[in-house]
């Protein structure tokens, strides 16, 4: 069924601009033949059958929807959807969300929102992608004005999408008594554009938390060392946020038994790094084990360079360990290398200082190297 309609619908979307109601409304009464209301029609079945539910399913949708008499209104949503660009799979997830989406007003509802959300310059695949993420709040005519506010805010629309998928509450807060007061919050702690946009794609639940509530992560942030002016106060509040006072000391206790540090390093580490507290307890604890025990680093020297810490222990810190060491060991280096230099400079950086070298010395370092960043970590690189 959706498939016969999508071809209607198509061309009616397409004069979505000009005229948003009156031709879609023609069109859909002219696809669907007029049904008479009938008291027995059976919603489950066709969820099933029409609208690709699974009998759990549908079974559980169809409650929502025990007012339906007859398909008129449930097939002229489904043509539109299609029309949309929408593949079954989607209008089957869309519908198992938010079954009274088959209830919404084409005419009255879908049409004008698809019209208004052309109008910010949306492409009829990004509108399909925001329907079957939105669900009921595509069915909102408000969604237009919120969107018209965001995506100048995001940027882009991708990012837009990836804060929705993180936050669905973004569709429905309040732009001017919520998501606006607590964007100028995050201004006066010295946040730029970039860096609020940053902070809101990976956390978008501050945009629509309680006033009150940001402004303890704001105090919590600071509490940790990192004051307003820093360029580390975004990662604060990321590394902060939604944690209690009490679950942020005890990541900070388990850090400085971890680590080996007195108060003082475990303050200075954390300032430096806010991201260190969002580490498992596992991945502290290995990264322990492997810079103090392994490659000998001084408690005090990583709390000084605690971002350290947040690189990947086998896609970076133990590669370019070995292959340092298999430098050192072979007499190919004329000096110790700094080690925060070693694991911090970029993969081009490292590459360009401590592997092209000595490919003539050492033939088989870059593939050895190569397999190490891939996780077949040799145990003694190779020298030929």
């Amino acid at each position: 069924m959706l498939r016969l309609r999508r071809g209607v619908l198509t061309q009616v979307l397409s004069s979505l601009s000009a005229s948003p109601v009156s031709p879609l409304h023609r069109l859909i009464s002219a696809a669907a033949p007029a049904i008479s209301p009938n008291p027995s029609f059976p919603v489950e079945e066709y969820l099933v059958s029409t609208c690709g539910l699974t009998r759990p399913q549908a079974l559980k949708a169809s409650a929502k929807l025990s007012h339906l008499k007859s398909p008129a209104n449930p097939d002229a949503v489904l043509a539109f959807l299609a029309g949309l660009g929408l593949s079954d799979a989607d209008v089957a997830a869309l519908v198992a969300k938010d079954p009274q989406f088959l209830c919404a007003s084409v005419e009255r509802t879908l049409a004008p929102v698809v019209a208004g959300l052309s109008g910010l310059g949306l492409s009829r695949s990004d509108i399909a992608r925001l329907a079957s993420l939105s669900r009921y709040r595509f069915r909102c005519r408000s969604i237009v004005s919120k969107l018209q506010y965001y995506m100048p805010f995001f940027g882009s629309f991708e990012n837009l999408l990836r804060a929705l998928k993180r936050n669905f509450y973004l569709h429905s807060a309040d732009l001017d008594d919520v998501v606006k007061p607590n964007v100028a919050l995050l201004q006066e702690c010295g946040l730029g554009a970039c860096d609020i946009v940053k902070l809101c794609i990976s956390q978008p639940w501050l945009l629509t938390a309680n006033l009150e509530r940001v402004q303890a992560m704001v105090e919590c942030a600071e509490n940790i060392g990192v004051p307003r002016a820093s360029g580390m106060f975004r990662h604060a509040l990321h590394a902060v946020a939604f944690l209690s006072e009490d679950k942020i000391a005890a990541r900070v206790k388990y850090l400085k038994n971890t680590f080996r540090w007195t108060d003082a390093e475990v303050g200075m580490a954390v300032s430096k790094s806010p991201m260190v507290l969002t580490r498992s307890k596992e991945s502290l604890q290995r990264r322990s084990d492997f810079l103090i025990s392994e490659v000998g680093l001084e408690p005090v020297y990583i709390a000084q360079r605690s971002e350290i810490i947040g690189h990947s222990l086998e896609g970076r810190l133990r590669p370019r360990y070995y292959a340092v060491k298999f430098l050192k060991e072979n007499g190919l280096l004329k000096r110790d290398p700094n080690y925060s230099t070693v694991f911090k400079v970029s993969e081009k950086a490292f590459r360009k200082k401590f592997i092209f070298p000595h490919k003539e010395a050492a033939l088989d370092l870059a593939e050895d190297y190569d397999a190490a960043c891939k996780g077949e970590l040799p145990t003694n690189f190779r020298f030929t």
